[in-house]
């Protein structure tokens, strides 16, 4: 089937449906698939898929990544590859920040993913809660990595428990990068994991600074847990402009909204 005059979310996220359904994607038969758009457009459809950890390219198209096969959450290969344009652009503000020789703490979470694909091969001393997040850094040469020790949550690929939180009574860090799962006025900033936001809290304590990563899906949305409020945060990288209401409080509690 053709498809026609759809907008670009609309077609990626077609592509995405069919990487997930058959394993497998074709830049030809995907132009032939949307005549309106240049070859040169798919393909960059294909890179972004690859840059959240949901595809590799493959001479001709795309494979689907089967790291997440026994992932037990149902829509979690559904969040790799949301709202894929504004995780990239906040992932590329974000590298802005990142400085040589610094260390630097990469929370799990798929705008982390985008830009631990992005971090130059500089030398930096990374910490991270993200398997994955490791492992896609493991294919620079330059920067060392390690990751918190404790149990791997399977809903979404991130070590927490009290064996993490007694490996970062003696880690220091220069900045953090996390990403929240929601973002409420009554809840602040809150994930759907006790462990994991007992981990974000103590990340928050120890970094010099702290740097939100916050696509605008995540606002107005509130998980069982808070890890942090306005005040706990130096800056947040987001998508879309915020409420005038949001605005207000944030200067109020010294925190910085840069919009991607």
């Amino acid at each position: 089937m053709k498809w026609g005059g759809i907008m670009n979310y609309d077609r990626r996220e077609i592509i995405k449906a069919q990487l997930i359904k058959n394993g497998i994607v074709y830049l030809n038969d995907l132009c032939k698939q949307f005549p309106s758009v240049s070859s040169m457009t798919i393909r960059r459809d294909l890179e972004l898929l690859e840059h959240t950890g949901l595809a590799v390219k493959i001479r001709g198209g795309a494979k689907f990544v089967n790291t997440f096969s026994n992932v037990s959450e149902p829509d979690f290969i559904q969040r790799i590859g949301e709202n894929i344009d504004a995780k990239m652009k906040i992932a590329k503000v974000a590298l802005s920040y990142i400085e040589t020789g610094r260390s630097v703490y990469l929370d799990s979470g798929t705008t982390i993913m985008c830009l631990a694909t992005l971090l130059p091969d500089i030398r930096l001393s990374i910490l991270t809660s993200g398997p994955n997040i490791a492992l896609e850094i493991l294919k620079k040469h330059t920067p060392s990595v390690n990751i918190i020790g404790g149990n791997i949550n399977r809903d979404n690929l991130s070590v927490s428990g009290a064996l993490a939180l007694n490996v970062l009574k003696g880690i220091n860090i220069d900045i953090a990068f996390i990403s929240p799962s929601g973002f409420s006025f009554t809840g602040g900033f809150t994930c759907g994991n006790n462990a994991e936001c007992e981990v974000k809290k103590a990340i928050i304590k120890k970094a010099n600074r702290t740097i939100l990563l916050m696509d605008s899906n995540k606002i107005d949305k509130s998980l069982p847990f808070t890890f942090a409020l306005l005040k706990d945060i130096d800056i947040i990288i987001t998508d879309n402009p915020l409420s005038d209401s949001l605005k207000k409080v944030a200067i109020k509690a010294n925190t910085t909204i840069i919009l991607a």
